[in-house]
């Protein structure tokens, strides 16, 4: 076993790992308080102005917020994971002037003037009046991009926490079983593993996720269900190896139970190897989740997914915008290299052969 703590001196010199470490916590601060850093606070920055679609990064308007009349209680721990349900209506304008009874103003759109009364508004109707900027620009929706890519992080970040964990689940007890008995248990535990991974990963997600239906929960649990087997393959590869040393049989000699051999003594012994495939396995979550959205099955609108904003926005690469669809492919790219690189570095810092 490797000690932890000449581990972590050694993890410590790896800056490649360090810089990944780093970003993904930053990126799971940002997935966990998404809509503390948003401009756009409406639950899922769902907030469109179809009059400044397309907009490009570092545009700046007025913006008149109507407050809604419409009231819903809602927590300030609910505003903060789930975003403002009694959000007020933005109407991007060009000009206003104030009179005694009414606000007027001019639309961005049309330019056509309108009214309204001083009375719509709790406070003086200029402090309902602010000058926006949408750093990342808008989207064909006229909806704040920046907004839409950080709260897309959620999506990203926890399907990978999610899918790991089910094929952890699964793939760890199967493939110890497979490869500590052998026999006709390693046998049959095996043909599953065959079925399930002769076929095509994005086949089988599709298909599950059509049986369960379409949603936020239903693509987390899809996508687990199919990352197992590269852990149960591993593991039970691992254990065939591990269940031959000799502290193994001197624990058998001791008459310990197979369950405390298995769980106690083997598999602490093979963590590395499983850290490695689950920060693979973490990357691809998020790669086959940004498929799934992107051909519409994945997390449905109006929840903000990477992958649905590229869908969403491919075609503006030949239509001098590409920036829409640049985006959030950078932020899947940067998010995905990030994992793979952080298990590259645990796997040489935990590699007792470079201890």
């Amino acid at each position: 076993m490797v000690y932890l703590g000449s581990a972590a001196t050694k993890f410590k010199k790896n800056k490649t790992g360090l810089v990944s470490l780093g970003y993904i916590v930053f990126c799971g601060f940002i997935a966990i308080f998404c809509y503390l850093f948003a401009p756009d606070h409406s639950s899922n920055a769902n907030q469109m102005h179809i009059e400044i679609h397309s907009k490009p990064p570092g545009f700046t308007t007025k913006i008149l917020h109507i407050p809604s009349q419409k009231t819903i209680e809602q927590s300030w721990l609910s505003k903060i994971f789930y975003g403002e349900k009694n959000s007020a209506t933005e109407i991007p304008i060009t000009s206003y002037s104030l009179t005694e009874k009414q606000l007027e103003y001019t639309q961005f759109s049309n330019h056509q003037t309108k009214q309204i009364p001083i009375t719509a508004f709790e406070e003086t109707p200029t402090s309902y009046i602010e000058d926006k900027t949408f750093w990342f620009g808008t989207d064909k929706y006229g909806r704040d991009l920046l907004s839409r890519l950080l709260i897309g992080t959620r999506i990203s970040f926890f399907i990978g926490f999610v899918a790991v964990f089910i094929s952890l689940i699964i793939g760890i007890p199967l493939g110890a079983i497979a490869g500590y008995f052998g026999g006709k248990i390693d046998t049959f535990i095996m043909w599953i593993i065959n079925i399930t991974w002769s076929i095509p990963t994005l086949l089988l997600v599709i298909a599950i996720t059509l049986a369960l239906g379409k949603g936020f929960w239903q693509v987390f649990i899809a996508v687990g269900l199919t990352m197992w087997v590269e852990v149960a393959r591993v593991v039970r590869g691992q254990v065939i190896t591990t269940k031959e040393q000799q502290y193994v049989e001197a624990a058998k000699a001791l008459g310990f139970s197979d369950f405390r051999i298995l769980f106690k003594h083997i598999l602490p012994n093979i963590i590395t190897p499983i850290i490695v495939i689950s920060a693979a396995n973490f990357a691809a979550a998020i790669l086959i989740e940004s498929g799934l959205s992107f051909l519409g099955i994945g997390a449905q609108p109006p929840t903000p997914s990477w992958g649905a904003i590229i869908k969403n926005h491919y075609n503006y690469i030949i239509l001098g915008k590409p920036y829409l669809a640049l985006l959030p492919g950078l932020a899947i790219m940067s998010l995905v290299m990030a994992f793979m690189l952080l298990g590259n570095a645990i796997r040489d810092t935990l590699d007792v052969k470079t201890t």
